[in-house]
């Protein structure tokens, strides 16, 4: 990891105001989480406290402690999507990986996560993979889906 490259990043918000939670995001992007050693940096050049950006990272579930793959898979579990099969969804998507949810696969490709609702309940069951949403999904589309990221 560079620290070059984390100054880089930091050095666009410098004397900038509640710009926090897109920079953590900024860093995230380019190292597919945020390191200690990242949150110690932006500490140091901005005048945050560390507990307060360690507060912010942990607490905002689009931003991870741990490294994540590079594609994001978040399975809906929420009531619309569990009525409609969301579990099974997951089953399937866990086994397709070979993952759990909250883990990430061993060649860094896929991290999965369960969320309890991805705001378009009338799509469940529904998934999202980098921001991009599939729904209505059964095991077919779900297979197809996870297709185009391989």
């Amino acid at each position: 990891m560079s620290g070059d490259l984390i100054d880089q990043i930091i050095d666009k918000y410098v004397n900038e105001k509640g710009i926090l939670i897109q920079l953590l995001l900024d860093i995230q992007h380019e190292f597919h989480w945020i390191p200690k050693e990242a949150i110690k940096r932006i500490s140091e050049r901005l005048k945050i406290p560390y507990s307060q950006i360690f507060r912010v990272a942990s607490f905002y579930t689009a931003l991870s402690l741990k490294p994540i793959g590079r594609h994001l898979i978040r399975v809906c579990v929420g009531t619309a999507c569990y009525v409609r099969g969301g579990t099974r969804i997951l089953d399937s998507v866990e086994k397709k990986l070979g993952i759990k949810s909250g883990e990430t696969t061993s060649d860094g490709k896929f991290s999965l996560a369960t969320v309890n609702c991805l705001g378009c309940c009338a799509l469940g069951p529904v998934i999202e993979i980098d921001g991009q949403y599939f729904g209505k999904l059964n095991s077919a589309n779900l297979e197809k889906t996870l297709s185009n990221y391989n």
